[in-house]
């Protein structure tokens, strides 16, 4: 079939299958298990794991569809042009499942990568804790291998949608002699078992994506333990690579689409004069955080074509953690910003709900340059890591 013959047939199946409510909508990841948890997302996520096309450049014994780059991009491109939504995200797309096909056993990857893609199972993160949060390695949660599995100790912290997910991937202390970053092992353990309990930590936004998670002897099998015990910083590492390689780049998915958004408020809180925003201030931001956005995009792109063709990815990661980070908060402040005093409403009639959800957003995104890895931490990544510089 030749690239023209599959962007159409692409095009017609999408049309047909992908169901109204997946397209034009616009949600942050706090929203996501709401969003997904519908009947139109239910079908819209078996659809496409049916063609593979939930994680399409996954192999197809695992539930993928092994896509060269030129079809993935055609897909992607035929995909943006209804605004349709990915059938699935999360973790389990973006960090476990890139994981598991580099490090993970046989096993491992038969027993999880299918149930990723046809959303079976939901995945959080172990990584942070009360006192390891930028000192990551300096984490305390301890597992002891007893025969055939690990009994986990201690507490992680900042643990998102750890209230919905059937499992976690975790960086466990199973040598505690060690150095910090020797004694590390990198396990999966299912959420649903007596040994784990999860409490909401509720945010200044009024929302509570993120929990405490305690271990009272909670229990890892060996099998689930992935790449060599008391070698689990390199896994770690390279997840947060995968993680930050699809770091998190402003909501609006096209150039007009961005400056569509911040255009409207513009037009409406400052005025529209002959078809521009009446404030030359507000313009000017609006043109320099869209060219920032759609710039941060093109480079991901970028990169993503030379992660298909095998190059995993590297340090450099870090820089889209960085930036696409302070966009996305810069963007939630200049979105209030445009609304003046109407952007600052926490409750009451005189505001829409709209401007009441423009608040609670710009609170939320305050947090976009610390979770995940603060700027600082990014910051020191790339000079060492990426430019060279001494420590």
């Amino acid at each position: 079939m030749t690239l023209q013959s599959f962007r159409q047939e692409t095009r017609d199946w999408l049309l047909k299958n992908c169901p109204q409510s997946m397209r034009n909508r616009v949600f942050h990841f706090e929203d996501a298990h709401a969003l997904y948890s519908t009947e139109d997302a239910r079908v819209w996520r078996q659809s496409m794991a049916e063609k593979g096309w939930t994680a399409p450049l996954w192999p197809e014994e695992y539930g993928g569809a092994a896509l060269t780059s030129d079809r993935y991009r055609v897909l992607q491109e035929e995909m943006m042009s209804i605004k349709a939504l990915p059938a699935a995200t999360g973790m389990g797309l973006a960090m476990i499942g890139p994981t598991l096909l580099e490090f993970g056993t046989d096993q491992q990857k038969r027993e999880h990568l299918p149930k990723i893609v046809s959303g079976e199972v939901s995945w959080c993160q172990g990584y942070s804790e009360p006192g390891s949060g930028s000192d990551l390695a300096s984490l305390q949660t301890r597992a002891a291998l007893e025969g055939d599995q690990f009994v986990i100790n201690g507490q992680k912290i900042w643990t998102s949608g750890a209230q919905h997910a059937d499992w976690m991937f975790a960086l466990v202390r199973t040598d505690p002699e060690a150095a910090k970053h020797d004694g590390i092992s990198f396990v999966l353990l299912e959420m649903d078992q007596p040994g784990v309990t999860v409490k909401p930590i509720q945010l200044i936004s009024g929302s509570s994506p993120f929990c405490e998670t305690f271990f009272d002897n909670a229990i890892a099998l060996r099998r689930n333990l992935v790449g060599e015990m008391n070698k689990g910083w390199t896994v770690g590492k390279r997840l947060l690579q995968y993680e930050r390689s699809s770091a998190p780049a402003p909501r609006s998915k096209t150039k007009a689409t961005a400056l569509n958004t911040y255009a409207q408020l513009g037009k409406r809180y400052w005025g529209d004069v002959r078809g521009k925003i009446a404030d030359s201030a507000s313009r000017d931001k609006i043109t320099q955080q869209v060219m920032q956005e759609k710039a941060l995009q093109y480079t991901i792109q970028r990169v993503a074509v030379e992660t298909e063709s095998g190059k995993a990815p590297g340090f450099t990661t870090s820089i889209f953690k960085y930036v696409g980070s302070t966009l996305m908060k810069e963007g939630a402040s200049l979105k209030s910003a445009l609304r003046g005093s109407d952007g600052i409403g926490w409750a009451g009639d005189a505001f829409t709900d709209d401007e009441l959800d423009s608040t609670r957003g710009w609170l939320r995104d305050r947090a976009a340059t610390i979770y995940g890895g603060t700027n600082e931490v990014q910051l020191n990544i790339i000079s060492k890591r990426v430019l060279g510089l001494p420590d």
